[in-house]
């Protein structure tokens, strides 16, 4: 591809293929320095292309692990792009939401991308989409018979999994940030790097609460069976036993407020105040999701639960008018869960 065609192809990708696939993501994205907005966009999109493909349930598990494992050794440079490309063609149709047919239609653009980005970038994305396409081929693996709802055996199944998804993609950021950004953070990169392997582990586990109830209906449970079990409830009653779900739910949503905790403290820590915005962005969200799951109680289980809109506007205004002041994201990090 000529450089000027190139350029034109990865600014649709940041912009209106972005915008489509992710929300509030694309969102924090327009907030960064623009040193980050590349390798974070580009790596973003390549984790819900392959997040796509393992969500194609029209196609058998054994299929989509298979075409995972080839589109992964894609993405690290070890398999040949047109056979990723013509093996993932085959899943563009059956995508029932039109911007993840286009996300998928994109896939030899981010591709290019990848092989122009700069190399230390490059080899970082390559190691974040690793640790994230081994999380869902696990998934594949775990939830592998959809005539029952299979569960994951142990709290550190469920850990391993929301690093593998998103812990591990709080690292990649924060590696990112110390190479791209001077005097980036108050706190050593060890530091930084613990508390940001919290903070993305924590948005995961917000969203494996928030979809608690489809999932279940898809035959997934990702809360603990041993849990389950000593509370003798069988993962295939919860939906209709949802009262002595509760106490469970209730420990894991304040286990996520803690790891939020955490992401205000990753935040404090940035000097960059465009990059503390974009940063603090989805802690705020995040809190304002557990805020909307405690009120609906065991109704979270049957309708989808979603921050609105406006609301998201107001905190990014309210980032913005303020530079990001420790001081107001504090105050609105504490409004978020009332």
């Amino acid at each position: 591809m000529k450089s000027a065609a190139r350029d034109m192809s990865i600014r649709k990708l940041q912009t209106a293929i972005l915008r489509s696939v992710s929300r509030s993501f694309y969102l924090s994205i327009r907030l960064l320095p623009a040193q980050l907005r590349g390798p974070i966009a580009l790596a973003y999109l390549l984790a819900r292309t392959t997040d796509t493909v393992a969500d194609t349930t029209r196609i058998s598990g054994t299929v989509r692990t298979e075409t995972l494992k080839v589109l992964s050794n894609g993405i690290q440079g070890t398999a040949s792009r047109e056979v990723v490309i013509d093996l993932t063609a085959s899943f563009v149709a059956l995508q029932e939401n039109a911007a993840e047919r286009r996300l998928l239609g994109a896939l030899p653009d981010c591709l290019e991308w990848l092989e122009h980005v700069a190399a230390a970038d490059r080899n970082d994305i390559r190691v974040v989409l690793e640790k994230i396409t081994h999380g869902q081929m696990l998934d594949l693996e775990r939830f592998d018979n959809p005539t029952e709802i299979g569960a994951l055996q142990r709290a550190a199944d469920l850990d391993e999994y929301t690093y593998l998804v998103a812990g591990c993609v709080g690292e990649f950021w924060t590696g990112l940030c110390f190479r791209h950004i001077r005097d980036f953070a108050s706190l050593s990169e060890d530091e930084m790097l613990a508390l940001g392997k919290r903070y993305g582990m924590g948005l995961q586990l917000i969203n494996v609460l928030r979809d608690a109830g489809s999932d279940l209906r898809a035959g997934r449970c990702y809360f603990p069976e041993e849990e389950l079990s000593a509370a003798d409830l069988p993962a295939a009653q919860i939906l209709s036993e949802p009262e002595r779900f509760q106490p469970i739910y209730e420990r894991w949503t304040e286990k996520a407020q803690d790891e939020l905790e955490c992401g205000i403290q990753y935040s404090h820590a940035i000097r960059n105040r465009r990059l503390r915005a974009a940063t603090v962005l989805p802690a705020l969200i995040g809190a304002r999701t557990l805020v909307l799951l405690r009120d609906a109680g065991t109704m979270a289980l049957q309708r989808k639960i979603k921050v609105r809109r406006d609301d998201v506007r107001r905190m990014i205004l309210s980032l913005v008018v303020t530079f990001a002041s420790r001081k107001r994201i504090d105050a609105m990090f504490e409004r978020a869960k009332l």
